[in-house]
């Protein structure tokens, strides 16, 4: 995907579990290198509930999937791309969620735009710096050593074994093969791995880190993680959470 002006990127996602045009929609983003596609089978199981309550988008925001690329993260521009989107796709208000930085995205989103979004969803993710975080510097490495595979002149198996071989981490290894293009004659990224590489190596990485200045949601939110995560630590995450989210559930 081309690189293209802030006031033009356009986003592209899945609409999965619609019923019917006159129910409320959510929005969901998905993790960092992760597309958003790959929820779409969970969001379309019969067994799952939200087919009752909502429409679902899963959504790709800015240098994901099939959405533009642009070398900024700033959040404010990337929350106006997912209002852009709505305004669109003719959605008035919604629901929006997300996993891991997609969770920020989502809070940062509704903060900006409160009268479009009636609650926030966040899963592993949220409003606390991960800079420091062993999670996120293991990520950090895996996207520092992808972004230096020459992968324009490779072949498309020797590109997906440099993955296997250089990602120890099996599910992130997967999800690094997911954003290799490896049709017709050039191999390519189709995620924009250059930028996110870029990103990281700042010394306040807007995908790690969350500020002040972003404010905070009154409106309802559910928060949710594992007892033992290694993204939001229970002894001192709790507070960066509800200084955000003062209604809070978990």
């Amino acid at each position: 995907m081309k690189q293209t002006n802030t006031e033009k990127v356009k986003l592209r996602g899945s609409l999965v579990a619609c019923k019917r045009n006159d129910m409320p929609t959510m929005i969901w983003l998905p993790e960092l290198i992760e597309p958003a596609a790959n929820f779409v089978p969970f969001f379309s199981r019969p067994d799952n509930r939200i087919n009752e309550l909502r429409n679902v988008w899963c959504l790709d925001y800015r240098n994901q999937g099939d959405s533009d690329h642009h070398a900024s993260y700033d959040m404010e521009e990337m929350s106006n791309d997912i209002v852009r989107f709505m305004d669109d796709n003719k959605i008035t208000t919604a629901t929006i969620g997300g996993h891991g930085f997609g969770a920020k995205v989502a809070a940062a989103t509704a903060i900006n735009h409160m009268e479009r979004f009636s609650g926030v969803i966040q899963l592993e993710g949220g409003p606390i710096n991960h800079k420091y975080h062993e999670a996120y510097q293991e990520l950090d490495s895996y996207v520092k050593y992808a972004a230096s595979i020459p992968v324009a002149d490779m072949e498309g198996g020797a590109a997906m074994k440099a993955i296997t071989e250089g990602i120890p981490c099996k599910k992130w290894a997967s999800i690094f093969r997911q954003n290799l293009n490896t049709e017709g004659t050039n191999v390519a990224w189709k995620n924009n791995m250059a930028a996110l590489h870029v990103n990281m190596m700042k010394s306040m990485p807007e995908v790690a880190m969350w500020s002040e200045a972003y404010g905070l949601w009154p409106g309802q939110t559910l928060a949710i993680f594992a007892a033992n995560s290694r993204w939001i630590h229970l002894s001192t995450n709790t507070l960066p959470f509800y200084n955000v989210f003062p209604r809070l559930q978990e």
